[in-house]
């Protein structure tokens, strides 16, 4: 569904990977450092992001083998607002009679977008059509050294979120829970 990476995100590439051979070539190891983790976090969002759309994709094309009728639309550089900040990704929506699952995730890409808070490399949102109470925001954050989705509650805390969730949040769409 999601392109691997658009036009722009090709062109950033490149120009980071030309900028750390020059930084290294020019004995600069701070800004290679830093290049570096840059291209290693892009990385992880990329590749996060993509599992996230996959995953509940995957859960859509089940139902759909099983009679279900849910329609697909989805949408590249899809840019939304979060907060303060302007964020860059994707978005999909499953659409089932006057039933709607939104799911959106991305990043920031420039200093004018803003910044994300929470330490997050990205973040997400799934929103249920008419049934705000089940939408829920989430996080790409770093734990022991690995990526992973969190949810955030009202309260601010932080759980786990993985396609046992996406599942939930897919039953709800469907009414089904």
């Amino acid at each position: 569904m999601l392109e691997p990476m658009n036009e722009l995100d090709e062109v950033w590439s490149q120009k980071l990977s030309d900028a750390l051979i020059q930084a290294q070539t020019a004995g600069r190891g701070d800004v290679a450092d830093y290049l570096a983790l840059r291209a290693s976090n892009d990385a992880l969002r990329q590749t996060s992001v993509k599992w996230l759309f996959d995953s509940l994709l995957e859960i859509a094309a089940f139902a759909n083998r099983n009679g279900g009728s849910i329609a697909l639309e989805t949408e590249n550089s899809h840019r939304f607002a979060f907060g303060n900040s302007t964020l860059v990704g994707a978005l999909a929506r499953l659409r089932q009679g006057v039933r709607c699952l939104t799911i959106e995730a991305g990043w920031t890409r420039t200093p004018a977008d803003g910044f994300m808070r929470g330490g997050a490399l990205a973040i997400g949102r799934l929103s249920h059509f008419g049934i705000s109470k089940h939408d829920v925001e989430l996080f790409l954050v770093l734990e022991n050294d690995s990526p992973g989705w969190f949810a955030s509650d009202k309260n601010g805390r932080r759980s786990l979120f993985d396609s046992r969730n996406l599942n939930e949040h897919f039953q709800v769409f469907l009414g089904t829970n």
